[in-house]
């Protein structure tokens, strides 16, 4: 039995190494977000679950279910088969359309939204491992001078304003039952990432044209910050049955507070494409901490065993006592972000051995978000609505998940951009049994 114990530790601790190199090999091609509000703060938060998550509006706080991996509370991770072996992987592909005034721009991203496996450890204990986004950074402006004085004393002249970079949590987490009903679930997250601002001052000829060969001179000044720092997050969940086949389960989570610390590079380049010269006018680097507020989660669900399930979840994460460097010409602040979800599944028929669709899980949901973003006296505000499925494949709860998000965030008043948007959600989940004995060769 110890032999055995040893030899499962050994296997998920390999595996978690193996999802902490492709944490970073995937974050550093990531695509990542295109958005103009991921401009403030950290970025654009991302949305946390997979696509069985998602698809019920992001619920998942106090939902149990064996057949598939439910991160969004630790806890959960001890409703499963007492040898079974899940990993599951994610990708998301987004669809937004940004307006400005009478000005509309598409952006279109993909990227990896999460990589877990669990595993058992011990009788009633099991662990989860994993990777996902935490926020991402990606926007680009442009504007041409119109100032003919200043035209004519310089030439052509151009302002750009671009940023790119992610911020990802590694997480390891264990969870184990208590008193048959309560489970309780720790987890420790590393965060790390690399977030750029830039800001260029462009001069060129007399031509109008700021690209390429008609730049002759340009300023540059820039902030890179590399992020590493340490979190933690306890769950539970509580489940009864209410008779043979309907169960209430009650959930609850809450994330420690962090110091997302990391060194800051705070530049300024003054370049000459004609002379090929480039001048240091200010480089300097000091260590900076961006404060990552505690968060509460709370959610119940009520399941109809093999039949349905409704649940909702509440999220609370106070980001008004977080500062962030100054942008320049708008009145950004942080808020307390709040998150409301609703989300249900039904499958027709799970054990029908003639209708494939009647195996299939059908969930729908929605949400309303209030960002930690606030720009003038305006928070910035998401709704939205959610569809997907869960199409088994067998042997075992393997299964291919798909959801569909379709919101908006933001509104045209008081100089402000909305956002419509559809996303995607593609998860392949695969299970398996541990040390199988086989009783005939």
């Amino acid at each position: 039995m110890l032999k055995g114990i040893r030899l499962n530790i050994i296997i998920v601790a390999v595996l978690i190494f193996g999802i902490g190199s492709v944490a970073e090999a995937q974050n550093e091609s990531a695509l990542g977000s295109l958005t103009p509000y991921s401009l403030f703060g950290i970025g654009d938060i991302a949305k946390q679950g997979s696509a069985i998550n998602t698809a019920m509006g992001g619920i998942g706080i106090g939902v149990r279910d064996n057949r598939y991996i439910n991160y969004l509370n630790p806890a959960s991770i001890t409703k499963r088969d007492t040898l079974s072996f899940m990993f599951d992987f994610g990708l998301y592909q987004k669809n937004t359309i940004t307006t400005d005034g009478n000005r509309k721009v598409p952006f279109n991203t993909l990227n990896i939204s999460h990589i877990t496996l669990t595993a058992p450890i011990y009788g009633k204990t099991a662990v989860i491992a994993g990777v996902s986004p935490v926020s991402s950074v990606g926007y680009n402006f442009t504007e041409v001078e119109t100032d003919l004085n200043l035209i004519n004393e310089h030439g052509s002249i151009g302002y750009s304003k671009y940023g790119s970079g992610y911020v990802s949590r590694l997480f390891l987490g264990v969870s184990t039952i208590l008193f048959k009903s309560l489970s309780l679930g720790v987890e420790g997250s590393y965060y790390f990432g690399n977030i750029k601002h830039h800001s260029d001052i462009l001069f060129g000829g007399d031509g109008t044209a700021l690209t390429g060969p008609h730049i002759q001179r340009k300023i540059e000044i820039g902030k890179e910050n590399s992020i590493k720092s340490m979190g933690g997050k306890i769950g539970m969940q509580y489940e009864k049955n209410l008779n043979e086949e309907i169960s209430l389960t009650l959930g609850g989570t809450w994330s420690f507070s962090s110091n997302l610390s990391g060194d800051m590079v705070n530049y300024s380049y003054a370049k000459n494409s004609i002379s090929g010269t480039t001048d240091t006018v200010k480089y300097e680097t000091y260590n900076r901490d961006y404060k990552m507020p505690s968060e509460l989660g709370l959610g119940f669900s009520i399941k109809k065993r093999d039949k349905w399930v409704v649940g909702m979840d509440y999220i609370r994460q106070d980001w008004s006592k977080s500062k962030f460097e100054d942008t320049p010409g708008v009145n950004f602040q942080t808020a307390a972000a709040n998150s409301f979800r609703f989300g249900v599944e039904y499958i027709p028929n799970r054990y029908d051995v003639r209708y494939y669709l009647k195996r299939v899980s059908y969930r729908a949901g929605a949400y309303y978000d209030q960002s930690y973003m606030k720009i003038g006296t305006q928070q910035i505000n998401a709704m939205g609505v959610t569809l997907g499925m869960t199409l088994p494949i067998p042997p075992l709860y393997n299964a291919i998940g798909i959801s569909v998000d379709m919101g908006q965030r933001g509104k045209l008043n008081n100089n402000l951009l909305r956002e419509r948007y559809v996303l995607f959600n593609v998860s392949i989940s695969l299970h398996e049994i541990w040390f199988r004995k086989i009783r005939y060769d």
